[in-house]
């Protein structure tokens, strides 16, 4: 009997409408309209320089050079089956003081809203990874991503580790944590921070007060109120509307920096295969042009 197999994220003809627009110089002139054009970053300044990417011309972004020396990022390098055991092995290697990552656990959270598409980002920490995927945590009842999640389960992460010139996409459904290993979290954050998730009312416009107050006089008594709440309990319970969320993975992208914006890019996508358990599945792995 065949095996009935197929990617969720494979990409399906699309009709292109080409809209009508007014057609534009290759380089348009510089009137002085553009409050920023071709920023070139760290390397045009003196005082902050960046070892880490190669000479360029004035006016010129600098170069991705690290992975030169050792013939950049070959498919030999990777985890042959699984994207997570690969990604466990760059973020260790982004985790090593030398590497001079300060934060490897922050990245970028995209969500999408339907039926609009409208798209919202914003940064987190990546506080776990386990077989199943990466998990963050955060108030899903009153935030912009809970609305977004609710409606669409899927999401999008970007972890960016400039020192290593390395990026790495997770492109997945969104599962929420059961209480307990909330919970489980919940208790390594300091008294302070738990009470704060208890207070805060994620993204909800604070109003301002009197004289000078911007706002902010409503967000410390929403705190004081919750600190009166848990006064003299030891162990704060995690609240119901936040927690943790996993990102399952379904295509998982690792890119190294080249030379000549020649990228390396190489990407994981899941292949669901009819009886398999929960879990469970294998990986195609492709190298992209740039």
């Amino acid at each position: 009997m065949r095996t009935s197999c197929y990617r969720l994220l494979s990409a399906s003809p699309i009709t292109r409408v080409t809209p009508k627009l007014k057609r534009m110089a290759l380089h348009p002139a510089q009137d002085g309209a553009k409050l920023i054009f071709a920023p070139t970053g760290a390397a045009s300044h003196p005082a902050a320089p960046s070892p880490s990417l190669g000479e360029a011309g004035p006016g010129q972004a600098a170069q991705f050079v690290k992975a030169e020396q050792r013939g950049g990022l070959r498919r030999r390098d990777l985890d042959p089956a699984s994207p997570i055991a690969q990604f466990h092995a760059w973020f260790t290697a982004a985790s090593r003081l030398e590497a001079g990552v300060a934060h490897p656990e922050t990245c970028t959270l995209a969500t999408a809203q339907l039926p609009s598409g409208r798209v919202s980002a914003r940064m987190v920490y990546m506080k776990e990874l386990d077989r199943r995927g990466f998990v963050v945590y955060s108030n899903f009842g009153t935030s912009g991503k809970g609305r977004d999640l609710e409606g669409n389960p899927w999401a999008s992460l970007v972890f960016w580790w400039e020192p290593l010139e390395r990026q790495v996409r997770v492109e997945g459904r969104a599962e929420r944590l059961t209480r307990e290993e909330s919970q489980a979290y919940f208790d390594t954050r300091v008294r302070g921070s738990r009470v704060g998730a208890w207070a805060s009312r994620q993204s909800q416009v604070l109003r301002p007060g009197e004289r000078e107050d911007d706002g902010r006089a409503e967000l410390e008594g929403w705190v004081k109120e919750a600190e009166e709440k848990f006064e003299g309990v030891e162990q704060v319970p995690v609240p119901d509307f936040w927690g943790g969320l996993r990102i399952v993975p379904e295509r998982v992208e690792f890119w190294q920096g080249r030379q000549n914006r020649l990228h390396d890019r190489f990407v994981y996508e899941r292949v669901h295969c009819e009886g398999e358990e929960e879990g469970e599945g294998k990986w195609t792995l492709d190298r992209l042009s740039p």
